[in-house]
């Protein structure tokens, strides 16, 4: 006698090492997959900074592009969201720095594997990646002086082109 589970799979079955469909758990939900973060939980930025997962947003979509029946259907596309305004491990000068560089809200995304797990690590990845070169201060220039060598390496390399272009013009042009 056959019975049917609903949202019961052979092959999710068989993956999860589960073979009877009486043991198997309640199907994942399809559509939003915002999940609590884990207590602890954090991104590192850098060594001085780390955002807590719980300041983060994510939510996974359909990739673009060709792909046929499971490129379609599988929410594996994800993009991660970071509050600027919104965070409390953020300074004032890092805020304000970040929101002059990318607005209130600084986001990533990835699309290129398979899964929606790796593509979510990879998005965190490139989050961390992107806050980390917008939070970095680069050095002022200061503007220097050519030195007396290169000035005069510099006239001579002109006295010396000057001369070889002078010396291909035909004679009697303008010369003594």
């Amino acid at each position: 006698m056959s019975r049917t589970v609903p949202g019961w799979s052979y092959a999710r079955a068989v993956a999860h090492g589960e073979s009877d469909p009486e043991t198997v758990r309640d199907p994942e939900p399809v559509g939003d997959t915002a999940q609590p973060p884990v207590p602890g939980a954090s991104l590192r930025v850098h060594k001085a900074l780390a955002i807590p997962m719980s300041e983060i947003t994510w939510r996974a979509t359909t990739s673009g592009g060709p792909g046929g029946q499971h490129a379609n259907r599988t929410l594996s596309r994800v993009e991660v969201q970071f509050d600027v305004d919104g965070s409390a491990v953020l300074g004032p000068r890092q805020r304000a720095r970040l929101r002059e560089r990318y607005g209130p809200v600084v986001r990533a995304a990835a699309s290129e594997s398979r899964s929606q797990a790796r593509n979510r690590q990879l998005a965190l990845e490139r989050l961390a990646e992107r806050i980390a070169a917008g939070l970095r201060v680069d050095p002022t220039r200061r503007p220097t002086k050519p030195t007396k060598g290169s000035q005069v390496r510099r006239v001579e390399a002109k006295r010396h082109r000057s001369e070889v272009k002078r010396r291909r013009r035909p004679p009697g042009d303008g010369d003594d």
